[in-house]
């Protein structure tokens, strides 16, 4: 069972079925595209969340140095995109890292890779819809026509946002309202989405809340995709060429108004700081292997999706620098953690017309990658199909469109339903780890076949033995972590208990708990004529100094438990990171014994460590996401591949 498990599908195979059409249903893609169009759907893809939005709680946690973030994630986004490009050469066809991974591993390995790809596409563009609705509402109340009385279109809040948010906001503010807060002094966040829940209309007990704005615009982008790529491909020109015109006046007019003392500190929380956005900026890069499914809509795909990647991946970068920069010259950095923070710092210079025109352009920028995730999913979806592992309709291309029709309209469904109730952290985080083992297996994909010598390649990752770099590498980290990072080296290892944050600690109080340390409060301040009155707990504790506040906790007539996160409770969030540390073993061992190539082993272990960073939650929401997909491929794909009764 396990040789047929892993079952490899050749090269040889998948061209000669790619030059037959698949003779399934009677038509093949249309082939439109070139380097221009490709290296666009890669802007297209990257140019969204990440500079319209994520880029200000980035940078308000690393400071101006939140630059080295994005440039080591461009990084690593680039040694994958040397994989994904060397595959293509290899394999020109529709598929991506599920193909790639057929070639490398085997058809069980290229199922989870398959399904993990749903969860990028399908998830992703969620979030992204999650995202285009709070721009778009936030443009459609900026409206001001006097003319005609109207002073801003404000729709319901229950209609804006989705379930999840709306239900951990109520239950949020109704802590922090218990414990002295008042509803006035809520961030607007919370304030919003608890008014949400409150006024939302109800079937019984079952508040009605979903985000009406993203269903619109998945519906729209869907019937783009379905009527063809060059529809697709011209509609994501033409908004490429208006956010990329819109960055640049931003650029020209906020380089006059910064001020480089903002710059100052360039990295105000250290390393710490910097890489706590790394989930965040790697969000902003997901995408631009979405080039690789359009593999049978090129013209030349061997020469023009390598091309295609590099040059987007380069142009979003210098993008992304640029704009970071004028960020934290314009305003201190400390100001940035909002939602719009492009907007937000022209409107701090008094350029409300700069405002609106970044308003207006967030939202073509936001759908236009909602439209390359949209196009890559179906074609994922078109290659499990044709190799059996998912029912032949999935295959199916449209006689007159050329696109395919069913995966399609399935996407629309699959992205538009979670859309109206699920939840933005969440579907963020399990994007991000979902694409993450894609590039993982990719990169390792290509060492696994580097010694191939029978496999005709176009383009060829420039090979530097990692024997002489990588093992130094290794053993300088080693040592660093136990000279200059001793006691951060050491309370991991020992798992030592740690203190909880203020917030997370008022809101894991029952009344009992709360009262008493809300009169350790009065007594510590000596203030009697606070008796009578709220005390703001949470925002007391924010105040007091790092030693304080440990001081304040030790104190406190509470359970340990809701003091300090200790044991079991805080060793399972290292569990990733220990993962990491020996895959980096074995892999330096593998690296002195098989020379491998250093470019794809840089890309796995960049990646491998991002997907650490996302925290054992994620991991465990992954893990159950592939539990799934592997109850779906034992029932189906495995009886039905095509493998199954061939030999390749």
């Amino acid at each position: 069972m396990l040789e047929k498990l892993l079952r490899k599908k050749s090269i040889t195979k998948i061209l000669e079925d790619a030059d037959k059409g698949y003779g399934e249903h009677g038509t093949s893609l249309h082939k439109t595209l070139g380097v221009r169009d490709l290296t666009a759907f890669g802007i297209a893809a990257i140019i969204g969340a990440g500079i319209f939005s994520t880029i200000g709680k980035a940078s308000a946690d690393g400071g101006p140095a939140v630059i080295f973030l994005f440039i080591f994630t461009a990084l690593a986004c680039s040694f994958a995109a040397f994989a994904y490009a060397e595959f293509a050469s290899m394999v020109p066809v529709s598929g991506s890292a599920y193909t790639y991974s057929y070639v490398a591993f085997g058809e069980l390995v290229a199922w989870i890779i398959g399904w993990s790809l749903i969860m990028e596409y399908a998830i992703g563009n969620i979030t992204v819809a999650i995202s285009w609705s709070d721009y778009f509402t936030g443009l459609l109340s900026s409206i001001q026509i006097p003319a005609l009385n109207i002073q801003g279109i404000h729709l319901p809040d229950w209609m804006t946002m989705d379930y999840l948010t709306a239900l951990n906001a109520h239950e949020h503010a109704e802590a922090l309202v218990a414990a002295g807060k008042d509803y006035s002094n809520l961030d607007d966040a919370t304030r919003i989405a608890n008014n949400a829940w409150i006024t939302a209309p109800k079937i019984g007990d079952f508040h009605v809340v979903a985000d009406i704005p993203a269903l619109g615009i998945i519906i729209f982008i869907t019937w783009l995709v379905y009527r063809g790529m060059k529809e697709s491909r011209n509609a994501s020109n033409a908004m490429v060429v208006i956010k990329l015109a819109v960055i640049l006046l931003v650029l020209s007019v906020g380089v006059f108004y910064v001020d480089v003392s903002n710059w100052d500190p360039f990295a105000p929380n250290g390393v710490s700081g910097i890489l706590k956005g790394v989930s965040a900026v790697f969000f902003a890069y997901i995408g631009f292997d979405a080039i690789s499914t359009t593999a049978e809509e090129c013209k030349n795909p061997q020469r023009d999706l390598p091309r295609g990647m590099m040059w987007a991946i380069i142009i979003c970068t210098l993008l992304y620098v640029a704009i970071a920069l004028v960020l934290t010259g314009i305003v201190n950095y400390s100001l940035l953690a909002v939602g719009d923070p492009l907007a937000f710092v022209f409107d701090q210079i008094d350029l409300k017309l700069m405002s609106g025109i970044i308003a207006v352009s967030a939202v073509f920028a936001m759908a236009s990658v909602l439209l390359v995730f949209q196009m890559g999913q179906p074609r994922i979806w078109m290659s499990m199909s044709r190799d059996g592992l998912l029912p032949k309709a999935f295959s199916r291309i449209h006689p007159k469109y050329q696109t395919p029709s069913f995966s399609t309209v399935v996407v629309g469904f699959v992205v538009a339903v979670p859309s109206l109730f699920m939840n933005l952290t969440i579907v963020t985080d399990l994007c991000s780890i979902g694409t993450l083992f894609a590039f993982v297996l990719v990169c390792a994909g290509v060492l696994v076949l580097q010694d191939r010598t029978d496999i005709q390649r176009k383009f060829k990752i420039p090979y530097v033995n990692s024997k002489y770099i990588i093992p130094p590498a290794f053993i300088a980290a080693l040592v660093l972590g136990f000279s200059m990072f001793k006691a951060e080296s050491t309370a991991f290892i020992t798992n030592q208990p740690q203190l909880y944050s203020p917030v997370g600690f008022v809101t894991s109080l029952n009344a009992d708990e709360l009262k008493a340390v809300q009169e350790q409060i009065k007594l510590d301040e000596q203030k009697a004529n606070l008796i009578e009155k709220n005390v703001d707990t949470e925002a007391y504790l924010n105040r007091l100094t790092e030693a304080q506040y440990k001081d304040f906790v030790d104190r406190a007539h509470v359970d340990q438990e809701k003091k300090y996160e200790y044991g079991w409770s805080l060793f399972k969030h290292k569990i990733p990171m220990w993962i990491f540390f020996f895959i980096c073993c074995a892999i330096t061992y593998y690296c002195i014994k098989k020379n491998l190539s250093l470019i794809p082993v840089l890309g796995l272990m960049c990646c491998l460590y991002m997907m650490c960073e996302l925290g054992i939650s994620n991991w465990i929401g992954f893990g159950i996401w592939l539990i799934v997909g592997l109850v779906v491929y034992f029932c189906y794909g495995y009886r039905h591949s095509k493998l199954n009764n061939e030999v390749i």
